[in-house]
């Protein structure tokens, strides 16, 4: 238990934080309209226009 406690579980922790820290750097080497959140809404999509709700 105390291995677990002492090692795999700070292990886990920085894994987790390394993980979270790289995905949100990344955003700055994408292009500018694939680093905006997503949009809310359906999309319908036309030949003609691009309609949001």
């Amino acid at each position: 238990m105390t291995i677990l406690r002492q090692y795999i579980i700070p292990l886990l922790i920085g894994l987790v934080f390394l993980f979270a820290w790289v995905a949100v750097s990344v955003r700055i080497f994408l292009p500018a309209d694939m680093a905006a959140p997503a949009p809310i809404g359906i999309q319908i999509l036309s030949s003609k226009a691009i309609v949001t709700g």
